[in-house]
């Protein structure tokens, strides 16, 4: 029996080459204004059209300012960008969520969120966090920009299929234990490189347990695994978000899609060629303290000691060490931060506000924080002032900003100072990524909410009740 991933790629092939690459056909493509430029303007050398416009979608969010949004961007470069994708969308007739738009936000936020992100979809995006689409029971994945250009053109794509892994988190999550804590766990196992060449199928009770927004944010982390890709078969959870969506099936087409659906899931016989297996009682709280993501521990653990290593490997680790201004063998409790960012394509939703909100409810930043608080879209902010989130973050001393991907990548004004420790939802700390010279600890919104009322690096669980 074939896996949740054999069933979607293989009905998506159009040809295949003898020896070579797989012509899939895709059924949604995204755009944002990053990756996209040289891809419209190969088509406009070519003379070319996109060959199904209606399937493709584009919006800013790298390079969108988290205020005045309503103002021209101060930074011309980000500025030439912005505008670029909305003249290129115009010319090639594709549909545009520009700044401002109440549809606009983080393209992986908003394509689940819009219900444009669908199960049984082949998904590619100029991005490589388009693995957060993989959620819904989706194959998605990020393409380069030459590639933008080969699927408006043809709505296909040349790919070597993928191995299959599948990773089972087993058991009852922990108190104070979220979505991302479980993706820092498994990448402190597996490595950033663990599962290069594979497409990860997340199982098992922990995460049939997930709610949707958690089940994004574990797949948006697949790509730091070294994964094309990771995804989850559809079920209940699925069908109950997805229902009522701006652009999810209705009436009769609704129960025809979901009796479709159902049948996305791997059989009970399915062969991976990798299968990895965890026990969620394993999982605490997850932070890192390196230069990459796989360098997480528990908030109760200790940076480990350099014993073991090879020559390279210790060199690797040391240069690490004193990037971040940590010691092997050091506790990371207690440490004093200077920023907190809640948002990026990981933990902007809004379950990671709510979750923030249940910790910094009645209490106050600390002084000497400076926090950004960014809605992955505008539907997120919508709901955020719907459910009073922002009165609590208000009274709390905390200022919800504009929707963007803001601080997660040093592309746009929120960057964090050289030298400042930033605890950060977000999905990737390597060196300069939030800003020239910045310290990034990544984190779940609960250790993030704990850092920003206490300053320092606190485990959330001691405000859990």
């Amino acid at each position: 029996m074939n896996t949740l991933f054999d069933k979607i790629w293989d009905s998506h092939v159009v040809t295949m080459i003898e020896e070579g690459p797989t012509q899939l056909y895709i059924d949604r493509l995204y755009c944002h204004e990053v990756t996209s430029p040289q891809a419209f303007a190969g088509m406009r050398v070519r003379g070319l059209k996109p060959l199904r416009p209606e399937r493709i979608y584009c919006m800013p969010d790298h390079n969108t300012p988290t205020h005045d949004q309503d103002k021209p961007i101060e930074d011309p470069v980000s500025r030439n960008q912005v505008d670029t994708l909305a003249k290129n969308a115009a010319e090639f007739g594709l549909t545009h969520y520009g700044m401002m738009d109440e549809r606009n936000g983080i393209i992986h936020v908003v394509g689940p969120e819009r219900g444009l992100t669908l199960p049984g979809m082949t998904i590619v995006c100029g991005d490589s966090h388009t693995s957060t689409h993989g959620a819904v029971g989706a194959v998605a994945f990020g393409i380069g920009t030459s590639e933008v250009e080969m699927v408006m053109a043809s709505q296909c794509i040349l790919q070597a299929k993928p191995k299959t892994m599948r990773i089972r988190v087993e058991g009852n999550l922990g108190k104070g234990v979220t979505a991302k804590d479980v993706a820092l766990y498994i990448m402190s196992k597996v490595t950033t490189s663990g599962a290069t060449g594979y497409f990860i199928e997340y199982g098992g009770t922990a995460i049939r347990s997930l709610t949707m927004e958690g089940r994004l944010t574990l797949c948006n982390l697949s790509i730091e695994m070294g994964a094309r890709g990771g995804m989850i078969a559809p079920d209940e959870t699925t069908f109950a978000y997805l229902k009522g969506r701006e652009n999810a099936p209705v009436g009769e087409e609704w129960d025809k899609a979901v009796a479709y659906w159902r049948t996305l899931k791997s059989g009970d016989d399915a062969v991976f060629d990798k299968e990895i297996l965890f026990d969620a009682a394993d999982i605490e709280p997850m932070l890192t303290y390196g230069t990459n993501p796989g360098m997480g521990m528990g908030i109760t653990g200790h940076i480990p000691a350099v014993e073991g290593l090879n020559e390279v490997e210790k060199a690797s680790f040391m240069k690490s060490m004193g990037y971040m201004g940590f010691e092997p063998g050091e506790s990371l409790l207690g440490k004093k931060i200077d920023y907190v960012f809640l948002g990026s394509c990981t933990n902007g939703r809004i379950e990671d506000f709510r979750a923030f909100a249940s910790i910094v409810k009645g209490r106050k930043k600390a002084d000497d924080v400076i926090a950004w608080l960014v809605p992955g879209s505008w539907m997120v902010d919508a709901q955020i002032r719907e459910e009073g989130l922002d009165k609590i973050f208000e009274e709390a001393g905390f200022q919800l900003r504009q929707p963007g991907c803001s601080a997660c990548l040093a592309m746009n004004d929120d960057k964090i100072p050289a030298g400042k420790y930033a605890v950060s939802t977000s999905n990737r700390n390597f060196e300069g990524r939030q800003g020239p010279g910045a310290r990034t600890i990544l984190a779940g919104p609960l250790v993030a909410a704990a850092a920003a009322v206490t300053g320092k690096i606190t485990d959330p669980r001691t405000f859990l009740y």
